[in-house]
């Protein structure tokens, strides 16, 4: 055997002793154990009946303080307790159920100035508390353009106008549908020849008039034949004699409301309007002081049309269809040139049965001639002249914003807008000048870039906003600068912004100077038009704007008042706002769920996306023997 042999041999068996130690050490080490926990708990040794600890054990101190949840999670919102509220429906009877218009409240009031027929909203206790239902028969409305034409018989089932309006063209009633020929009081010929001559009068085609009021509208043919000359009309008109003339109109998806000229403000903000329009709309232009044309004139933009045809404008030819004398009419003619020159209008013409006076550019010539025409005086510049719910018209003068006395007459008080497109997406002059100081120019365009990408995002969510036609009636209950709209400009929609009374700030005037239209409201109320008026309803931050005012079931009752069957709504706010919304919308049978934020899920904000079932009342056969919800 060689010397590396004994040397491996050797080596061998030092590794066998080494090995045969540590195993010894180890069983001598486990068989210690063993007798130290069954001295403590004979059981435990043998004890695996289900994996917790056996009774008598216990932990080692060393575990005891130990926290493995995790310090830096999201929170889950707290569940739903409450027990889901359920809206029954209302009666048959009040399937247009205007609560802010009703007949039977306004009784109560003056008939001073037509006190009586302007906005009278419930007390909070007299808040129906149902849901208020379509009538039977009721069916989607055409799709524009068809629609400014025509309308199903059922879903406005009046015929009144048809007979008390028939030689005027108004509307036509045949089997089961109204038809719209465009006609009016004073456009025998229809709305379309009617513009004409007013083209033939003003430039109506160079983008500069965009913006237009239609006082005691009818059925809104002046308006609705507008749009396709790109001008948007805001349309109104009391609810009175004429049944339903407003709620045809927005049947038509013609913008509208319901709305009179009496003791306060028109809900607009001033310097609103490109162009006034009256076509024998009875307001006593010329009495109560000039109180309704000083109105006029607060709403109507620097350099502003004013168009009045019918009585007395053409008298001389006119009066004996008129059934009234020619010095009445004289009279009345010559009192609403006194209040127009006082207000330092300019008539620009009058041909035939239109006259048309315009506003001026500034106040510079105006304030001169206040020195020999005392009347009207200037409003104080603590009345706010942009400030227009339930404030009371005043007989005085609203100054326009001031302009350096060696500017030129033609320089525009407040600001020039851009004409029609441009001026959509155009800077503002309200936010030019600095008038709201918390918006930007920056601030501005960003809003308009932002809107876009939402609104982008929203036609995901809602296929039916994506789809062309589909809506075409569409409520901003807290538009802000109208980004909504202006992010839908191309779509065949218009939107109806609305800048709440106790939003932060007041940026109507804005939202008019982009060339959209809109109206203040308090939503804790009714809103000024009938039932089912929109197809389309968005909301955003709503419900936070109003906690504590009033319970969001009142303004989801008004949302759903509103609303067509089939209609849309989204509301964007605070997850835990709109869990409880979403939980209340159960009681309206309302389809919806929440959906993530456009930049991800990780946004406290969500978005609430619901559509309103269809249902009409019974049929009335089936009716006769149901209790009403309101007896």
């Amino acid at each position: 055997m060689n010397l590396f042999t004994r040397i491996s041999s050797r080596t061998k068996k030092a590794n066998l002793y080494y090995v045969t130690l540590v195993a010894l050490l180890c069983i001598a080490s486990y068989l210690l154990g063993i007798w130290q926990n069954t001295a403590v708990n004979p059981r435990a040794a043998f004890d695996d009946s289900d994996g917790t600890p056996c009774e008598g054990f216990t932990r080692p101190n060393s575990t005891k303080d130990l926290d493995f949840d995790a310090h830096h999670n999201i929170q889950d919102p707290p569940p739903v307790t409450e027990t889901a509220v359920s809206f029954p429906s209302c009666a048959a009877a009040l399937s247009e159920h205007t609560p802010c218009e009703d007949a039977k409240r306004s009784l109560k009031f003056s008939r001073e100035r037509l006190e009586y027929r302007q906005r009278h909203c419930p007390e909070r206790e007299e808040i129906l508390k149902c849901r208020i239902p379509a009538p039977y028969g009721y069916k989607t409305p055409f799709r524009w353009p068809a629609s400014r034409d025509v309308a199903w018989f059922a879903n406005v089932p009046h015929t009144e106008l048809t007979v008390e309006k028939k030689n005027q063209n108004w509307v036509r009633y045949e089997n089961d549908r109204f038809w719209f020929p465009g006609g009016g009081t004073m456009f025998p010929r229809g709305a379309d020849a009617y513009i004409d001559d007013i083209g033939r009068l003003i430039d109506l085609s160079d983008g500069s008039i965009r913006t237009a009021i239609d006082t005691g509208c009818g059925v809104a043919s002046f308006g609705a034949y507008l749009l396709s000359r790109n001008i948007t009309t805001m349309s109104f008109a009391p609810r009175d004699t004429h049944e339903a003339q407003v709620q045809f109109a927005l049947e038509r998806g013609v913008p509208a409301m319901i709305g009179i000229m009496a003791t306060i403000r028109l809900p607009y903000p001033s310097r609103a309007f490109d162009l006034a329009h009256c076509s024998r709309c009875l307001i006593p232009w010329g009495q109560n002081d000039g109180a309704y044309l000083m109105e006029v004139d607060r709403v109507l933009r620097p350099g502003g049309y004013w168009i009045l045809s019918g009585p007395p404008i053409n008298w001389q030819k006119r009066w004996k269809g008129w059934e009234r004398t020619m010095d009445d009419l004289n009279a009345e003619q010559t009192q609403i040139e006194q209040v127009a020159r006082s207000l330092c209008w300019k008539k620009v013409v009058q041909r035939d049965d239109l006259a048309i006076w315009q506003k001026p550019f500034n106040h510079i010539d105006c304030k001169k001639t206040r020195e020999v025409l005392k009347n009207p005086e200037f409003c104080r510049h603590d009345q706010d002249p942009d400030m227009a719910w339930y404030t009371k018209m005043d007989s005085c003068l609203t100054p326009l914003p001031e302009v350096d006395d060696a500017e030129d007459l033609k320089t525009v008080a407040g600001g020039k807008v851009e004409k029609w497109p441009a001026r959509l997406n155009a800077i503002p002059p309200r936010v030019n000048k600095g008038a709201l100081e918390e918006i930007t120019p920056e601030a501005f365009l960003e809003n308009t870039k932002l809107w876009k990408q939402r609104v982008s995002y929203y036609k995901k969510l809602d296929y039916q906003l994506g789809e062309t036609g589909r809506y075409r009636n569409l409520v901003d209950m807290n538009a802000y600068l109208g980004g909504f709209a202006a992010a839908l400009a191309d779509d065949p929609v218009w939107v109806m912004n609305v800048v709440p009374v106790e939003a932060k700030l007041n940026t109507l005037g804005v939202i008019y100077e982009r060339g959209l239209i809109g109206t203040y409201q308090n939503w804790c109320e009714a809103m000024s038009t009938y039932p089912r008026t929109y197809d389309f309803i968005h909301a955003d931050s709503v419900f936070t704007l109003y906690q504590g005012q009033c319970e969001p079931e009142e303004i989801l009752l008004e949302m759903d008042r509103i609303l067509r069957p089939g209609g849309g709504v989204i509301i964007r706010d605070d997850v835990d706002v709109l869990i409880k919304v979403k939980e209340l919308t159960k009681g309206l049978e309302w389809e919806g769920r929440i959906a993530d934020h456009e930049k991800g899920p990780h946004e406290r904000e969500k978005i609430y996306y619901a559509v309103k079932q269809y249902w009409t009342v019974p049929a009335p056969d089936e009716d006769k023997n149901n209790t009403s919800a309101l007896s």
